[in-house]
């Protein structure tokens, strides 16, 4: 217990010293400081997923202490160690690591070194409370933890009003969301009074609950999840929260924050295998977000928003796998999509700190010539996510795809159909970024070169593992066993295999799926290489292009349905309520009142004693009378 108490304190230490003495050390001592608390994590981390592997270590289910205590109602703060936030620790503080180590280089000149890594720290501290929870209580702890961590970090340049916007957008969309799980957790505990999952697990084994509330409890935990991992309709803060520094875009949308909602609904699937309902809605949000953002990749010109928009599509595929119950196949996708999103995250940020802060890809091109580790690490991860054998995304997406294919025909082709197009705008970054000739300005070519070690090292390390990530989850028919079906298997005991379909088929599906993936690489190699296609400039698209190159407008359409009108009734209500009824008539009223009668009583002490015997008389008479008549 004493490593998994320091595996979670050591980020936090790392926030406290960062946070209270940052100022006063050198750049260099705050960055290891940040990375090593990070390290000693992933150390212990690893000891623990390797023990599970081996078979050496057992389930760690601990009651730290009584948190609290109201009837027959108890609630401690738990900590629960197994395969599954085994498997997300390593994820956490290996990728989280390499992003700490890579932000030494790429933040080196900001001025607000020692607060940025603190941030860092804490972000990783509360994440980890967030997977290592036993309890729903803790987990939501850990999850407005990261929720707090995400506005500080996006909104890291302050002095950027669009920044500080993209903070706000993310913080409020994310409450909206978390409302949802809140009133989960409730339901949770008004009926079953738990919210550990050991004993709620027990509780609906050994009660027959309602299925309405079973509906009702799971879609309020998907929409928790709808909101930390942006999924229609609430996606549109994480596009705009490439805001924040690239390794932070990095952080969020690889290893962290964004996967938390795919790991709820894995922690709780003994919950929503019980509501089939739900799992059908699931699986079409994450169908149809993954063929939305899809098409919106296809037309953005900004690197980070066109892995952005990838990433809200990926998350649209895990939803789908947990949707048809393939939970093993949605933690696989989470882990390869790690590897390789993470890797791509940086070598944007390799291009874009050679470019000097440039993000248009069309005023790039041909930086290949100058930045080749940058160039074929993010060429790898390009390979990988668009599903080409035998990459790790390959092997991830295929499985999801088999698995949807067997559930629903329909949202298989709305799978694939995303996945041609993840192929084809993934590519069409990498021409339109490394290929052709150089687009921008004489000043930005002069200053074109390599990344420094502390950049390009982490995206070797990330790339190898796009590239061999995909090892974990070889099909059965290839392997003989499926490792990580195994691994989880004491999480989800129902083993995911293709044992009925037959080997003709799988074989067929993985065919296809690898020639949608070639076709659309071929694509955009024919427009963009070989045509040297430039993307339109702005003004120039029209019709549905437009509209697809303005995100479909759904930001304007929020911001007229919602944002407007509540921005309107705030107005009147403060007019009305705040300053007229409050401020004018109750307060500024009571204190008016006050003084008016205060003015006339004290016209009353006149001095004048004549006066005052007049009235002492009148007021003894009028006693006198009372009393006697």
């Amino acid at each position: 217990m004493v490593n998994l108490y320091v595996l979670i304190l050591a980020p936090l230490v790392g926030f406290l010293i960062n946070g209270l003495m940052g100022k006063s050390l050198p750049k260099s001592v705050s960055g290891i400081i940040s990375s090593l608390a990070v390290f000693v994590s992933f150390v212990i981390s690893s000891i623990y997923f390797f023990g599970f592997v081996g078979g050496t270590q057992a389930p760690i289910d601990a009651n730290v202490f009584d948190w609290i205590t109201a009837g027959e109602t108890k609630i401690s703060f738990g900590l629960l160690l197994d395969q599954l936030s085994g498997l997300w620790l390593m994820i956490i503080t290996g990728i989280g690591f390499l992003i700490h180590v890579y932000s030494i280089g790429y933040m080196h000149d900001d001025e607000n070194f020692s607060r940025f890594f603190a941030y860092l720290n804490l972000f990783i501290f509360f994440m980890l409370l967030l997977v290592l929870g036993n309890n729903f209580l803790v987990m939501f702890i850990g999850w407005e933890g990261v929720g707090l961590c995400s506005y500080l970090l996006i909104g890291f340049w302050f002095k950027n009003q669009a920044y500080n916007d993209a903070a706000k957008k993310a913080f409020i969309m994310n409450r909206i969301g978390d409302l949802g799980f809140l009133i989960g957790m409730f339901l949770i505990l008004f009926y079953f009074k738990t919210l550990n999952y050991g004993q709620l697990k027990e509780a609906l084994a050994s009660t027959q609950a309602s299925h309405g509330l079973l509906i009702a409890i799971t879609m309020c935990l998907f929409v928790g999840a709808m909101g930390k991992s942006a999924q229609l309709p609430l996606y549109t803060w994480l596009p705009d929260a490439m805001a924040g520094p690239t390794p932070v875009s990095a952080l969020i949308h690889a290893a962290t924050m964004v996967t938390a909602g795919i790991f709820l609904i894995a922690r709780a699937n003994f919950l929503f295998s019980m509501a089939p309902e739900t799992l059908s809605f699931i699986a079409g949000v994450g169908a149809v977000t993954a063929l939305f953002a899809a098409t919106i990749g296809v037309l953005q010109n900004d690197i980070k928003k066109v892995l952005a928009y990838s990433t809200v599509s990926q998350l649209g595929l895990m939803f789908l796998a947990m949707g048809v119950g393939a939970y093993t196949s949605g933690v696989f996708h989470v882990t390869t999509h790690a590897f390789f999103k993470a890797c791509l995250f940086l070598g944007s940020g390799s291009v874009i700190h050679a470019m000097g802060g440039e993000q248009d890809i069309r005023n790039m091109g041909g930086l290949k010539k100058w930045m080749s580790i940058t160039f074929i690490t993010f060429l790898l991860s390009s390979i990988a996510i668009a599903g080409v054998p035998p990459f790790s995304g390959f092997f991830s997406k295929d499985e999801i795809l088999a698995h949807v294919f067997e559930a629903n025909k329909l949202l298989w082709v709305i799978g694939s159909l995303a996945s041609f197009l993840t192929a084809f705008y993934m590519f069409r970054l990498v021409f339109l970024t490394f290929f052709g000739s150089f687009r921008g300005t004489h000043e930005q070519e002069h200053h074109l070169h390599e990344s420094p070690a502390t950049i390009t090292i982490p995206l070797v390390i990330l790339a190898v593992l796009a590239v061999l990530g995909g090892l974990m989850g070889l099909p059965e028919f290839i392997s003989h066993t499926h490792w990580l079906n195994n691994f989880l298997a004491p999480i989800f005991p129902h083993a995911e295999g293709h044992e009925h379909m037959a080997i003709s088929t799988e074989f067929a599906l993985m065919g296809l799926a690898t020639a949608l993936a070639v076709i659309g690489i071929g694509i955009a190699y024919s427009l963009y290489v070989s045509k040297q296609q430039l993307p339109a400039k702005e003004g120039e698209l029209k019709g549905f292009s437009a509209l697809v190159y303005d995100k479909y407008r759904v930001d304007e359409l929020y911001n007229a349905v919602f944002v407007k009108p509540i921005a309107a009734l705030s107005s009147t209500l403060f007019t009305i309520v705040d300053k007229a009824l409050i401020d004018g008539q109750l307060v500024e009223g009571t204190a008016g009142l006050s003084m008016n009668l205060g003015k006339r009583i004290r016209s009353l002490q006149s001095g004048n004693i004549g006066f005052y015997l007049l009235v002492m008389v009148v007021a003894i008479s009028l006693i006198l009378a009372y009393v006697f008549i």
